[in-house]
């Protein structure tokens, strides 16, 4: 049976993320999306894990809601930041996410890692210590904690991110290096980009929402065929990349695609930055280098490579943002969210809507809506990429003029 899976998100106990953001509504809005398997995220929460071992019961290593019938399988997850000091005395912080097999492992490892930060400060806390340190007291909790870089082209919190102060996994998590066996290409990259570093074959590329809000869920996923879910062969399955495919934000949507200065809205690919010295040519302060960027630094490929072996992947876009721009209404207008749940009762889940549902069909609904689903999925699109904290933009009526246009993909029918 085919699942879809995010497995990064956050609560309403993180820095920035919507109150909404309860186990309630996130079961809800994943089965509108058509997401069997969601992360619960921060579970090193004191309050969220509480919540988490009063609300949920196991089941083959997942989770669901007490009395919920067929419902929404739970991961136990959370994301972490590390603080540490590099070879060169320099200060650094990389984000990472972690996977727990049960609420005694994630309470467990929730009791070493509050000796390095207060968890109650924030769903994402703050820990001062070393990326290896933190794969060794996790994994050490259990054999089948999960460990891997979240969003980790990210250039101030990625692994692999301009800021880092490492160009290889191994490099950052030293002697733990070999528990590493996947990455979160994040919102700004897709596979197509980090196949180009051969130095990441070795590792399964998967991707998710890191959603603080509910409409966010969904907009990056994992897919994958399980004869049910269970937190063994989920783990597996990722780890011998047998997933079916990923689901993928347009990489120019992220807000760290392209090079810039936010404060002087000043937006530069990698070759104009190059022109300038990578220095912002309005007040010639640094430029925060971006992910395209930083991908043609490490990269030892040509654009258009791809490993044998690859797992599959697709760019879409939230279905509330294209029925906004179709509409000429803002995405959190009543209207939008009248047309979203119309097209939900007509046609089935989200990820139906923008992925299986024939365009002629939708059509009929909306033209307008059909066509511009139908160039999402075709990839004929207008982008603007985002820079320094700006999204981009996903013009699917082509009306935007675009910055670098994106190479056109074949379209994966068997999703």
């Amino acid at each position: 049976m085919e699942y879809i899976a995010d497995l990064h998100i956050h609560s309403k106990y993180a820095m920035a993320c919507s109150e909404q953001l309860t186990l309630e509504n996130m079961d809800s809005t994943a089965k509108a999306k058509g997401i069997g398997i969601m992360g619960t995220g921060d579970f090193t929460h004191p309050l969220w894990l509480k919540e988490l071992k009063s609300k949920l019961v196991e089941r083959d290593g997942m989770h669901y809601l007490k009395d919920s019938q067929g419902g929404t399988a739970f991961v136990l997850s959370s994301e972490v930041c590390t603080i540490f000091e590099d070879r060169s005395g320099k200060s650094r912080k990389i984000h990472h996410c972690i996977f727990a097999p049960d609420l005694e492992a994630a309470e467990h490892i929730g009791h070493e890692l509050s000796k390095f930060g207060d968890l109650s400060s924030d769903g994402r806390p703050a820990l001062n210590l070393s990326p290896a340190a933190l794969v060794e007291i996790a994994s050490g909790v259990s054999r089948d904690t999960f460990i891997f870089p979240a969003h980790a082209w990210t250039p101030w919190f990625g692994v692999l991110g301009a800021f880092s102060g490492f160009d290889s996994i191994s490099d950052a998590y030293e002697d733990q290096a070999g528990k590493i066996r996947a990455l979160e290409t994040g919102l700004s990259s897709d596979p197509g980009m980090n196949w180009r570093v051969s130095s990441l074959d070795k590792y399964s590329l998967i991707s998710g929402s890191d959603a603080h809000s509910l409409p966010k869920i969904g907009r990056e996923a994992v897919v994958m065929d399980m004869e049910k879910p269970a937190y063994g062969e989920l783990v597996r399955k990722i780890v011998e990349k047998e997933m079916k495919l990923t689901v993928e934000f347009y990489p120019e949507e992220g807000k760290y695609h392209f090079d810039g200065h936010r404060n002087c809205n000043v937006s530069l690919s990698p070759e104009e930055s190059a022109k300038y010295g990578d220095r912002c040519p309005k007040c010639a302060r640094r430029l925060t280098i971006g992910v395209l960027h930083r991908v043609n630094a490490l990269a030892d490929r040509e654009e258009g490579y791809r490993p044998k072996g690859a797992v599959p992947y697709i760019h879409a876009i939230p279905l509330q943002e294209i029925i906004a721009q179709v509409m000429g209404k803002n995405v959190l207008s009543p209207y939008v969210k009248r047309t979203y749940q119309e097209l939900l009762s007509n046609f089935g889940t989200e990820f139906d809507v923008l992925l299986k549902c024939d365009v002629d069909t939708l059509g009929s609904m909306d033209r307008k809506l059909g066509s511009a689903i139908d160039a999402m999925r075709d990839e004929r699109v207008n982008l603007v990429p985002g820079y320094d904290g700006v999204f981009g933009i996903v013009d699917v009526l082509n009306q935007a003029k675009a910055k670098k246009a994106h190479g056109k993909q074949s379209r994966i029918n068997e999703f």
